[in-house]
């Protein structure tokens, strides 16, 4: 087993070099603002919350120049990306996470959350357009979040509407046919109700030129999104917020190569589209004077296409060559309801001492799919998922110092299959998770916790025919966490410090196996399918510093060292690590403001490198991303001049391995890898109404 802890592989200039994650403030003297966490039950602040979670607010996506949420999920500890079509969708925390999807019904295990929403599997909508922060919460979050949450959750957060009438217009242009144009108008309209509008709008030719086509579009990208927000205040104890959002994305998948370069052979390039309606509503009122009330609701539908040239090539490549597209549409329907009770300080229970929370949650999805291979149609498919949990918390003061959380969820989890093939399922499980967290506040500004918490992640259906029937349903798995923490906001040298270190246990891991099948006409196939043969452990460290070394500098960083081990006989490769699970993770970032109007950032990013899946040896190599950006206001007008990996490095989003694809060899088998984004730089003006 490859050791990740290797301080040959994390040398001491890149630990210099790596601080990431940060804010800055233009301020007269050095002041770090207190964060609040909104993911949990109650707004906790950073500092005091008892888990290791990473927060991205405005002004730090600016300067990373984030417009999309894959790219900025590299600057969180131990948080990876799978690519695999135009925009990533699926992410990967402490080494846990989906890394596509094709015909398979499977349940995500980092749950993406937007304003209320559940987006879930479907994060290549997530656009970071007028976002008041991100956090992403590392470790299962069985207590608040349940099945959809086994490795963590990423919660995004948009703007409220302003007190005040505001609004905003900017463009972006940039290299590779690159733009982008965005803008926001707030404003109440009357004394208890605001709103908000907010639209992206993002174009650009890719970074792949298809040579037999003579285009250098089609892995383009081509994305809308609008958010509206409404906020009306009954009463104090009574408000209403409603937000709707819409994403229509249509972008091209033409990524991988024959020659595993930048340019593709491809005569029926792919696609990647997504359209999202969502709407979410949040109301909070006063049930009595001692108890509060929250109800959220939430709804969406999403219409996602993917499809792409399976033989990467064009007719006439070679004689051996073959021809074929495949192409799934899905169409997935979301429904939820969360009904929550919670203590006001005259409610606290057990002397006084102790806040409580009540909670019932109601999940409806359905899932149905229509995949054609080649033009016709092979399959459609229904997936039907039905979840109602109960969940409380209470966090006690055992003293002035002590505190003592305890949380647990009781999840009824129901779900049915059935396609075209005459496969057919259905499985019920009832399922727990839950957190035991007890924090110690040596002083006003530090705190120390230790945490122990459970998820789990319902269990599905492998949908092969080729399958025994007592093979294609596998069951839920589970993860004990284990986490201790450290966490100091040094107010005297404008200094924050995060610490965590875990160990976490994975039991019954769903992993793919393959089974030899005799089929009739005497010979035999090999089938993959998801079975729980598995175990798996991971343990590591996540450090991050945030220091306003002045009231013109501020340098922060973000650390992540992982080891991960799975345990199965029928491990398809022989190193035990899992995939996407990089031995170290890094961020840095320095802002420097050389005058009230012009400030400018740099940051770093990199990883070491890792395996691409669990079934074959391919490997992403380590690398780390060099970004910039200098930014000038004048009066109302902001300019911004950026570039993103300006050392114009090559590096790999997704790998596959263990076939081959080549006429030109004979198909020999070999590794096919999904190349980065390489250097672009584009400047971007805005104005403030």
């Amino acid at each position: 087993m490859k050791t990740n802890f290797n301080c040959k592989k994390f040398p001491l200039a890149t630990a210099i070099a790596a601080m990431g994650l940060s804010q800055f403030s233009q301020a007269d003297v050095n002041v770090l603002e207190e964060i609040l966490v909104s993911a949990d039950f109650r707004d906790v602040s950073l500092q005091n919350i008892a888990s290791s979670v990473a927060v991205f607010d405005s002004l730090a996506i600016e300067q990373k120049g984030a417009q999309h949420l894959e790219q900025l999920l590299g600057h969180a500890p131990n948080v990876n990306i799978s690519s695999g079509s135009s925009r990533a969708r699926y992410f990967q925390i402490r080494g846990i996470g989906l890394r596509s999807q094709f015909v398979e019904p499977i349940n995500p295990s980092v749950g993406v959350i937007v304003d209320g929403i559940d987006m879930s599997g479907v994060g290549s909508g997530v656009a970071l357009m007028d976002v008041k922060q991100v956090e992403i919460l590392n470790g299962p979050q069985g207590t608040a979040y349940g099945a959809n949450a086994l490795a963590g959750l990423i919660n995004v957060q948009s703007n409220d509407p302003a007190n005040e009438f505001t609004a905003n217009l900017a463009a972006t242009v940039a290299e590779y046919g690159s733009y982008t144009i965005e803008g926001l108008v707030s404003t109440p309209i009357s004394e208890q109700t605001g709103v908000r509008f907010s639209f992206n709008h993002q174009r650009s030719d890719g970074f792949i030129k298809n040579d037999h086509l003579g285009r250098s579009d089609t892995n383009n990208i081509d994305e809308t999104a609008l958010r509206a927000k409404l906020i009306h205040k009954y009463s104090e104890q009574t408000v209403l917020a409603v937000t709707a959002l819409y994403v229509d994305n249509d972008n091209g998948y033409d990524a991988f190569s024959l020659d595993n370069t930048r340019h593709t052979l491809s005569d029926k390039p792919g696609h990647d589209r997504q359209t999202t309606y969502a709407l979410a509503a949040k109301l909070e009122f006063s049930v009595s004077d001692e108890i509060d009330a929250e109800v959220l609701l939430s709804t969406s539908k999403s219409d996602l296409e993917y499809g792409y040239d399976e033989d990467w090539a064009f007719v006439g490549l070679h004689p051996g060559g073959y021809s074929a597209t495949d192409n799934y549409q899905r169409q997935r329907d979301n429904y939820s309801l969360d009904l929550r009770l919670l203590s006001s300080p005259a409610a606290k229970i057990f002397s006084g001492s102790s806040d409580w929370l009540l909670g019932a949650y109601y999940f409806d999805q359905e899932v149905d799919l229509d995949r054609q291979y080649s033009g016709s149609a092979v399959l459609s498919s229904s997936y039907e998922i039905q979840r109602a949990a109960l969940y409380g918390q209470l966090d006690t003061k055992l003293s002035d110092r002590v505190t003592l959380v305890t949380g647990l969820r009781y999840e009824r989890h129901g779900s049915s299959y059935k396609d075209t093939n005459a496969i057919t399922g259905n499985i019920d499980e009832n399922l727990w998770g839950g957190r035991l967290a007890l924090s110690y506040a040596i002083d006003d500004e530090q705190n120390t916790y230790a945490l122990l918490s459970r998820g789990y992640k319902a269990g599905g259906y492998n949908t092969d025919g080729d399958l025994n029937p007592e093979q294609r349903p596998f069951e839920a798995e589970s993860l004990l966490n284990y986490e201790l923490g450290y966490k100091a906001f040094f107010s005297d040298l404008a200094l924050q410090l995060r610490v965590a270190a875990f160990y976490q246990d994975r039991t019954d891991v769903q992993i793919k196996s393959s089974n030899p099948v005799l089929k009739p006409a005497g010979n035999t196939i090999f089938v993959d399918y998801f079975d729980n043969s598995a175990k798996g452990e991971s343990y590591g460290l996540e450090v991050a510093t945030d220091w306003q070394a002045s009231a013109a500098l501020n340098v922060s960083m973000a650390l992540g060292l992982l080891n991960t081990e799975l345990e199965d006989e029928d491990f398809s490769r022989s190193n035990g690590e899992a995939a996407h699970a990089p031995g170290y993770q890094f961020s840095a970032s320095l802002s420097y403001a050389f005058s009230d109007d012009l400030t400018g950032a740099v940051n770093l990013e990199g990883k070491d490198d890792f395996y691409f899946s669990d079934s074959h040896d391919e490997q992403s190599s380590r690398y780390a991303l060099l970004n910039a950006n200098l930014r000038y206001q004048l009066e109302n007008w902001t300019l911004v001049l950026w570039g993103k990996n300006l050392s114009n490095k090559d590096y790999y989003v997704r790998g596959f391995g263990g076939f081959g694809n080549d006429p030109r060899d004979g198909y020999a088998s070999k590794g096919y890898f999904q190349y980065g984004a390489p250097r672009q730089v584009g400047v971007k003006a805005s104005y403030q109404f």
